[in-house]
């Protein structure tokens, strides 16, 4: 590749404190949904749990010192959420909150800018006992406890990310079932998505209030372009509700001031939308700096029927589209499809629907492959090459690209995968928690030391 990253241009690696911290009961923490969820049998991969995960709670100068090595100017992490609070309101737990100004105070001692996610999944068990993001009451918990953690980081975190992915909290939390709660709702999981959004901008409100110093705020979404089988309108028309139950859902309300065209009538006689209110509209389009996209694989999709014949009795998920037609093409370890396009489009796509888009981040990609003995990946290498690529012709056809984020540094705990799959550019021996570079960690890290090469 030829260099044309402007030198500005940001490039990291991300986590999530669920995924990687372990500590679940350490300095106070309270549980989360996911801690309850994976103590449910058959619910996660393997009986696994968010114990001991990389044990990167205790093992985080170690970790520093690898994001170090490996080069990268910025970090995308998150912050436990129960760890700080752990009923999820009140006063903070201060052995959590220090926790997190030793991780950015390190940070910015090897010269890496920190980006802080408040939301990554983990919400606290005892608001999820109260309706979690079903309830409105949620959104204003959220608001309070990014206010907190705010005050207290402010002065060393200038990137603060309100959500990370509310689809798959929303859909596949509160709609399929797969993830934390575990619940299969229609209403309750299209009220969850609302409220997540609600949150978001309130959040924002909240931390913008008492910004002493010039901030950056934004909001990472999962962006996976749907495409249809075939040419039928049958099919186009399945790939266009997709996109709404998963993109337009949320980029909407956040980027075009209005709710999705469609959403309503996907889900009558599934949702009233009571859970609506005049106001959410612009709390939940209040301006952003930046937007985080996160890409993984495209859906391929084709018309189905539903899969329950009463609206009332449907899920959040049944929307008459079957998305396992996949295309002949080469599939990561996880059989997601492998297709660099799907990224530029994503982003492309984007920056044509929604005149006045904030900058983008690409704050997650990456990939799954099965180990080698001698952890020489090439086929990530390849996966990552490729993206990168894909994220050049982008920024080539106008969007306003300013970092790229590989998922992930550490392997870790993969939601209901449990330990089975691995994402890290370094492996991770459970057993042991030693750390063993792979070889796109050294391919990653030569790349950006050839992309800062004059």
């Amino acid at each position: 590749m030829t260099s044309s990253f402007p030198p500005a241009f940001r490039w990291g690696v991300a986590t999530s404190a669920f995924q990687i911290e372990g500590a679940t009961t350490a300095d106070g923490r309270g549980p989360s949904i996911w801690d309850t969820f994976a103590a449910v049998p058959g619910a996660v991969a393997g009986g696994h749990t968010g114990e001991p995960a990389a044990d990167h709670y205790h093992r985080w100068e170690a970790d520093l010192d690898l994001l170090a090595e490996l080069g990268v100017d910025s970090y995308r992490f998150s912050v436990s959420w129960p760890r700080i609070q752990p009923s999820g309101r009140g006063a903070p737990e201060r052995r959590g909150l220090a926790f997190y100004r030793r991780l950015v105070d390190g940070l910015r001692e090897r010269g890496i800018e920190p980006f802080l996610t408040l939301y990554h999944w983990d919400l606290p068990q005892a608001l999820e006992d109260e309706g979690g993001w079903r309830s409105r009451d949620t959104a204003y918990r959220f608001a309070e406890y990014a206010a907190l953690v705010h005050r207290e980081l402010g002065d060393v975190v200038d990137f603060w990310t309100t959500l990370n992915e509310p689809y798959p909290c929303a859909v596949a939390g509160y709609g399929e079932g797969r993830h934390a709660p575990g619940a299969r709702e229609g209403h309750g999981a299209l009220a969850a998505a609302h409220h997540l959004l609600l949150g978001h901008g309130l959040a924002v409100r909240a931390m913008c209030e008492q910004a002493a110093l010039p901030h950056q705020f934004g909001i990472v979404l999962n962006q996976s372009p749907a495409v249809p089988v075939s040419d039928s309108p049958a099919d186009a028309a399945a790939a266009a509700r997709q996109d709404t139950l998963l993109r337009r859902q949320f980029t909407d309300p956040l980027f075009g001031g209005r709710y999705a065209p469609g959403l309503s009538a996907m889900f009558d006689g599934v949702s009233d939308f009571s859970f609506r209110r005049d106001e959410d509209l612009e709390i939940i389009g209040v301006p952003l700096d930046y937007l985080g996209v996160n890409y993984y694989y495209r859906l391929h999709c084709a018309d189905a029927p539903h899969r329950e014949p009463d609206p009332a009795r449907r899920t959040v998920a049944d929307i008459g589209v079957d998305t396992t037609r996949l295309p002949d093409v080469p599939r990561t370890g996880m059989g997601w499809p492998v297709e660099p396009e799907g990224l530029t489009e994503a982003l492309v796509g984007l920056h044509n629907r929604y005149p006045g888009l904030p900058p983008v981040y690409v704050t997650e990609n990456g990939c799954v492959y099965a180990d080698r003995s001698d952890f020489a990946d090439y086929e990530r290498i390849s996966f990552l090459s490729e993206h990168i690529e894909a994220v050049r012709t982008a920024a080539a056809a106008g969007v306003d690209l300013r970092g790229y984020f590989c998922w992930s540094l550490l392997d870790n705990f993969e939601w209901a995968h449990g330990y089975k799959h691995r994402f890290g550019l370094i492996h991770v021996d459970y057993e042991t928690q030693a750390r063993t570079p792979r070889s796109s960690y050294r391919w990653y890290r030569d790349f950006i030391a050839a992309e800062r090469t004059p």
